[in-house]
């Protein structure tokens, strides 16, 4: 005798369990946009000289933070260990014409930074996760130039910082030191926010990083010679109010212009601006510099998509 099949039994469906691990929504103080900017502004200014980034990074900048102090320490030594016996009785260099001196350190070191700053968030998207936290455009753009000026003014004054203190070590006159030595350093704010301007404006506009850095060292380096070789042709030619203007052209030359202008240091070029209206043409190409430069990349950014 046959006996009936049991019908398959439907096995249970799974049960849930929802565990309660504690998560909370946070209700604790929001900062706004102006601690999220200077975070950013500190870790941009950090992030130039390689500071909380791998080993790799912080080998250019310190390379050319020890070059550029390097020349200063030696003229500081024979300053005070031969000033009597040379007959100085002021700088080997002046503080204006350093930078000049220097200007190809300088220049790598804005080609290499400013592309680090701002072409990679272009590059790899990351500035739609910044602009989706509480800051505008035109903030991120005032950090960004921000963190890359101040680091090329620290570039700039470290050396001349260290020759202020060889010349009062030297016994030289403090008035006249300590007058030569801010008007520098109000040059050397100025030539960190032209060259800033204009490297971010040059990175901004070129996304890929090794064009962005060779594109800078041309834009910085090829503007200085074709100006001094103009101011060289004029002076020698009678023409030297051509060379004057040719001298806004360049970053270098129309700081040094406006350092002779306000604080009558000594001229770098062969023809410096002379008189009221040249004084005042510089001044404003100055200002022009920067807020072109800014004024480009508020532009850039408008077009950014969050």
């Amino acid at each position: 005798m046959s006996t009936p099949s049991e019908s398959p039994v439907a096995p249970e469906p799974p049960g849930g369990v929802i565990h309660d691990l504690g998560y909370r929504p946070y209700a604790g103080p929001r900062l706004g946009e102006a601690t999220v900017a200077r975070s950013f502004f500190t870790t941009g200014l950090r992030n130039t000289y390689g500071l909380g980034r791998s080993a790799r990074s912080k080998v250019l900048p310190m390379i050319l933070l020890g070059l550029m102090l390097l020349p200063a320490l030696i003229l500081v030594g024979v300053l005070v260990q031969a000033k009597d016996l040379l007959g100085l009785d002021e700088q080997i260099v002046p503080y204006s014409t350093y930078p000049i001196t220097t200007q190809l350190l300088i220049s790598v070191f804005v080609a290499a930074q400013a592309p680090a700053l701002i072409s990679r968030d272009l590059r790899f998207r990351t500035i739609t996760l910044y602009l989706a936290r509480p800051m505008r455009r035109s903030a991120y753009v005032l950090v960004r130039f921000a963190s890359l000026t101040v680091a090329t003014f620290l570039l700039v004054a470290a050396p001349l910082l260290l020759m202020y203190v060889g010349g009062l070590l030297a016994g030289l006159p403090l008035a006249r030191e300590s007058g030569r030595f801010l008007g520098a350093l109000v040059g050397a704010a100025l030539l960190a926010a032209c060259l800033s301007g204009l490297a971010a404006l040059v990175s901004a506009l070129t996304i890929r990083r090794g064009l962005a850095v060779a594109a800078v060292i041309v834009v910085l380096l090829v503007s200085y010679t074709v100006v001094v070789a103009i101011q060289g042709i004029s002076y020698e030619s009678g023409h030297e109010t051509v060379g004057q203007v040719a001298g806004v052209f360049s970053p270098y030359t129309l700081v040094n212009g406006v350092q002779v202008v306000l604080f009558d240091s000594p001229e770098a070029t062969a023809t410096p601006p002379e008189g009221a209206a040249m004084g005042v043409l510089y001044v404003v190409a100055t200002l022009l510099a920067v807020g072109g430069s800014l004024a480009g990349l508020m532009a850039r950014y408008r077009r950014v998509s969050p």
